[in-house]
Formats: structure tokens, C-alpha cells, sequence
């Protein structure tokens, strides 16, 4: 994308931006907005170190001219992902900055868990921010005033912009450009990355798509839990479960809420849209025959169960996550792995 190329860019001059070099940098969500922010751009790295060392995953070292003051230019600050161990905190010399750049206007975006060093500087305090689902959890637990979302791909909070993991990256990246360029922008930019320049869905049908198996004390649900999984097609009643169980109906979903975490008709839910998924992705079954089989009723449940959990349709789901059998036998797997 030629610097010139746009009449209508909203300042003269190319926008500046400055990327976070970290300690233990995440090479791939580094790389990211230096591809995508290579033409159109006025792109720099910072470090709390400049001139010096930084580490990255494989043995790798990695310098940055600059110090942080690079941010106090800057029009759009980058922070990428980093390995965010118990013990780490962020430079509060890069907190100081990334504070100031925000106060006097400038766009801070974070990718993956570089949500956590945006958060350590008090910038998602009261806000919604996204950051790979594996951390979300943990995110919460740090900093409790931040409004965790772990299915969104990116949130766009007007000054402040966060993104899940890895190719989640790419999307904010592309959704920067289209802000700043427009969607003729972002597409040239998809084009030469060969990446789709807008994706369907949200993060959570990357998730493990079964909820792990529920741990009662003693025998406790199990059996009961085990019995419904074979039976997901019919349609159950929390009465059957509670009489299955051996307990009237109220007595049975207390019990539930307190050891499964949730009711059980939402686990039911959860526990087939878990098996609709498998299907999509091992098989070739017709999408009312999924929806037959995991108990959504139609096809039209289908969509709907799919639409609402996971922000996308079943057929974008199973064109994404279907592995052909021929790509199983090419790598020695019999039969693709069943979800557990």
C-alpha cells in the first residue's frame, strides 16, 4: 500500500507507529504489525533497553534503537505479546509512557497478552478488553476492574484496542487499517499477506469445544452425567436427570449448580453443541442430521445454538475445523481424535 496512495488520509503525513519490544517477546504477535504496518506507516520499535538485549522463544535475541520515549511520537502504540510469568511486571518506566501517549491522544492497541501490560498501566480499568481465551481467567484474577471478554477476536474501545491470540492479531492489525484506509486499505494489506481481511466468528470456537469432565466427590453425578452423554439426541428433562439421580427436581439442581458450576440445562446445551461440533469437524453428515444427532432439533437450532455461542455458522465452522479423512490417513490417524 503506497504511502500516497489514499487522497483521504486523515492527517498529512504518515501515521506513526511504535511497536513495545518486550522482555521474552512472542516473535509471532511481533512480527504482526511490522508486516502489516510496513507501508502506510511510519513504523518504529522501542525498548525499555535500547541498544540492548531483549530475549525471545528459540534462543533468539532482539534489539530496538530507540528507548520508550519513542512512544511520546507516536500516533498508535503497539504493545505485543510477551511470556507473562507469576512473577512478571511490566517496566514502570513503559507504564509511564504508554499512560502519557493515551492522556494526549494517541491509540494504544495490546495483542494477546500484552492486554496484561495495558492493564498494569491502568488503561482497561472500567473497560472491555480481549486476550486469548487461555488467559482470560487469569487476566480477571490480576486486575479484577477489567471487563474481560475471552470470545472476541478484537474490541475496538475507540482509543484503546485489544486482540486474543496469534491470528487474532492480524485481525486488529487489518481492522487498524481499514479505520485508518479504509476496507480498499485492508484488503491490498489481506491480499499480500494472503489473510482474509475480515474473519466470521469469535474466539470461542477455538476453545477445547467439550467442557471438561466434572469431578463430584464419591460417585456423585458421574454416573448420572455419564448416562446423558449417550443419550444427548433425546430430548431430557431435568426431570429425568433428577429421577435418574434418585432426587426430586429442586433438590437435583441445587446439588448440580454446586458441583457441575452451572444448571443442567445449560450443561446439557454446552454438552451438545460440544457434540455438534465433533461431528462438523470428523464427518460429512448434512447439518440437520448434526443437529439430529447432538439433540438441537433442526437445522435451524442448529444455527441459531451456533450463532449465539459462537458467533458464526455451522457451515463457516466446519469449512474452518473439517480435516479431511485423507489428511488423518496421511499422518497415521486412523480415525480423527475424539474430544474428551
Amino acid at each position: 500500500m503506497a504511502k500516497d496512495k489514499y487522497a483521504d488520509d486523515k492527517q498529512a503525513g504518515p501515521i506513526r507507529v511504535v511497536v513495545a519490544l518486550l522482555e521474552k517477546a512472542s516473535l509471532f504477535e511481533l512480527s504482526v504489525p511490522c508486516a502489516v504496518f510496513d507501508e502506510g506507516y511510519e513504523l518504529t520499535l522501542c525498548s525499555t533497553t535500547p541498544g540492548g538485549i531483549q530475549r525471545a522463544p528459540g534462543g533468539l535475541s532482539l534489539t530496538a534503537e530507540r528507548g520508550v520515549d519513542a512512544l511520546r511520537e507516536a500516533d498508535l502504540v503497539v504493545v505485543p505479546a510477551c511470556v507473562m510469568g507469576d512473577a512478571y511486571e511490566p517496566p514502570e518506566e513503559l507504564l509511564d509512557e504508554l499512560r502519557a501517549a493515551h492522556a494526549r491522544g494517541a491509540r494504544v492497541a495490546s495483542l494477546c497478552s500484552g492486554a496484561f501490560v495495558l492493564a498494569a498501566a491502568g488503561l482497561l480499568d472500567g473497560r472491555e478488553a480481549a486476550t486469548h481465551w487461555m488467559y482470560a481467567d487469569e487476566l480477571r484474577r490480576r486486575h479484577p476492574r477489567v471487563r474481560v471478554n475471552e470470545r472476541a477476536l478484537y474490541i475496538d474501545d475507540g482509543s484503546i484496542l485489544t486482540s486474543a491470540g496469534t491470528a487474532a492479531a492480524i485481525d486488529l492489525c487489518l481492522h487498524i487499517v481499514r479505520h485508518d484506509y479504509g476496507s480498499a486499505g485492508a484488503a491490498e494489506v489481506g491480499r499480500r499477506m494472503v489473510v482474509a481481511p475480515h474473519r466470521e466468528g469469535d474466539q470461542s470456537q477455538y476453545a477445547p469445544a467439550r467442557t471438561p469432565r466434572v469431578q463430584t466427590s464419591g460417585q456423585g453425578l458421574a454416573p448420572v452425567l455419564d448416562w446423558a452423554l449417550e443419550r444427548l439426541q433425546q430430548p431430557l428433562t431435568v426431570g429425568e436427570l433428577a429421577a435418574r439421580a434418585g432426587m426430586s427436581t429442586r433438590t437435583f439442581e441445587r446439588y448440580f449448580a454446586r458441583e457441575v458450576g452451572t444448571t443442567p440445562l445449560r450443561w446439557l446445551n454446552q454438552q451438545r453443541l460440544a457434540r455438534a461440533r465433533e461431528l462438523l469437524e470428523t464427518t460429512d453428515l448434512p447439518v440437520d442430521t448434526v443437529a439430529q444427532r447432538s439433540g438441537l432439533g433442526s437445522g435451524d437450532g442448529l444455527r441459531q445454538h451456533f450463532h449465539r455461542a459462537l458467533g458464526t455458522t455451522p457451515a463457516a465452522y466446519r469449512r474452518a475445523f473439517r480435516v479431511p479423512h485423507s489428511h488423518g490417513e496421511k499422518y497415521g490417524i486412523a480415525q480423527p481424535p475424539a474430544f474428551h
